[in-house]
C-alpha cells in the first residue's frame, strides 16, 4: 500500500538541500492587500536557482542518491523549470544529466539546460516522443528517472517552500500554491497539515487547465487534453500519486482565468517590483477575482517562479 511522504520526510529534505537551495524571502505589498482585501505574504520562490521552486524537489532527489548511483546520471523529459533545476542539481552533485525536451522548446530554455551542462535530446513535442525518448536513455544509459512531480523524493522537496513559510508566518489562516502535476500542492498541503492542521490549503490553477478542479469535483483523475493557457507551466495533470494527497489534505481547488492571470501578473510587477511568471500568478488571479475571499484573512502565497519570455509578455497580447 503507497504510503505519501511525511513531515519528516520534508525536514529530511530541508536539511538535504540546505547548502545548495536558498532560503527564499517571504513579501508584502499594502497594493495588493488593498485590492485582494487579505494580508498577502508572498514567498519568493521566484528568487530560488534556476528561479522556480522545482529546483527543491530536483535537489532532494539528487542528493538522496547513493555514491554508487551517482555513476548512473540522471534523466528526465520537460521543457520548463524541472528540466533546468535537474540540470543544475546533478551538475551540483557531480554527475551527468540528460534532459529529453520537445524541438519546439523556447530556445531560451534550451540555452538554460545546456549551460547548465546537462545534454540535451530532442524529440516531437507530443507526450509519447518524449517518454519514448526518456526510455531509449534510461534503456542506453540506467540513469535515474526523476520525475517533475510523481516521485516522493521531489514531493518532499517541494514542501520546503512550506516548512520555511510557516517558521516565518506562524499564524497563517490560508496557504495558496498553483497546480499543475501537483507536486508544489501537494508537498505544501503535507507540511500545513502536519504542523498547522487549522490552516487551509488551497489550490489554483487556470480556467483553461483545470483538470485538479474538475478531477476533485469527480473523484477521479480528469486529465486536461491539449490546454491552452499563458500559465504554461501548468499544463500537466495530476498523476494518481498527487491526485491521491491533494484529494486528503487540499481544502479546495479553484480556476482563474486568463484576464485575471495576467492582470495578477502585471500588478505585482508593478507595484511589489517582483518578477513572476504567470503560473506564479494564478493564485494572486484567484484573490484578485475573489475565486476564494480572503478578506480579513492573512493568507501565505508560493511564488512558484519567475522565469519569463520577456518577447511573450501577456498584457501586449
Amino acid at each position: 500500500m503507497y504510503s505519501p511522504p511525511t513531515l519528516d520526510d520534508i525536514r529530511r529534505a530541508a536539511e538535504r538541500i540546505r547548502p545548495y537551495a536558498h532560503r527564499t524571502p517571504v513579501l508584502t505589498c499594502a497594493s495588493l492587500d488593498r485590492e485582494t482585501g487579505a494580508r498577502v505574504f508572498l514567498k519568493c520562490e521566484n528568487l530560488q536557482k534556476v528561479g522556480a521552486f522545482k529546483f527543491r524537489g530536483a535537489a532532494n532527489a539528487v542528493f538522496s542518491l547513493s555514491e554508487a548511483d551517482t555513476t548512473r546520471g540522471v534523466a528526465t523529459h520537460s521543457s520548463g523549470n524541472h528540466a533546468q533545476a535537474l540540470a543544475l542539481a546533478a551538475r551540483l552533485r557531480g554527475m551527468s544529466a540528460t534532459i529529453v525536451m520537445p524541438r519546439t522548446a523556447p530556445a531560451v530554455k534550451k540555452a538554460a539546460v545546456a549551460g547548465y551542462g546537462a545534454r540535451i535530446v530532442f524529440c516531437e513535442p507530443t507526450l509519447a516522443a518524449r517518454e519514448a525518448a526518456l526510455a531509449e536513455v534510461v534503456a542506453a544509459t540506467g540513469a535515474h528517472v526523476v520525475h517533475p512531480y510523481d516521485d516522493d523524493r521531489v514531493i518532499a522537496g517541494q514542501g520546503t517552500a512550506a516548512l520555511e513559510l510557516l517558521e516565518d508566518v506562524p499564524d497563517l489562516d490560508v496557504v495558496m500554491t498553483p497546480v499543475g502535476g501537483g507536486g508544489l500542492l501537494s508537498g505544501t498541503s503535507i507540511a500545513v497539515a502536519a504542523l498547522a492542521p487549522r490552516v487551509r490549503t488551497i489550490g489554483a490553477e487556470p480556467e483553461m487547465a483545470d483538470d485538479a478542479w474538475r478531477s476533485l469535483q469527480a473523484g477521479r483523475i480528469i486529465p486536461s487534453v491539449n490546454p491552452k493557457t499563458i500559465a504554461d507551466g501548468l499544463l500537466t495533470s495530476l498523476s494518481p500519486r498527487t491526485f491521491g494527497i491533494i484529494r486528503r489534505n487540499v481544502d479546495r481547488i479553484v480556476t482563474v482565468g486568463e484576464t485575471a492571470i495576467a492582470a495578477a501578473m502585471r500588478f505585482v510587477w508593478e507595484r511589489a517590483k517582483i518578477i513572476i511568471e504567470p503560473s506564479a500568478a494564478v493564485p494572486i488571479g484567484a484573490l484578485w477575482e475573489r475565486k476564494f475571499d480572503g478578506t480579513g484573512l492573512r493568507v501565505g502565497v508560493i511564488l512558484s517562479g519567475g522565469n519569463v519570455d520577456l518577447e511573450k509578455l501577456p498584457w501586449l497580447a
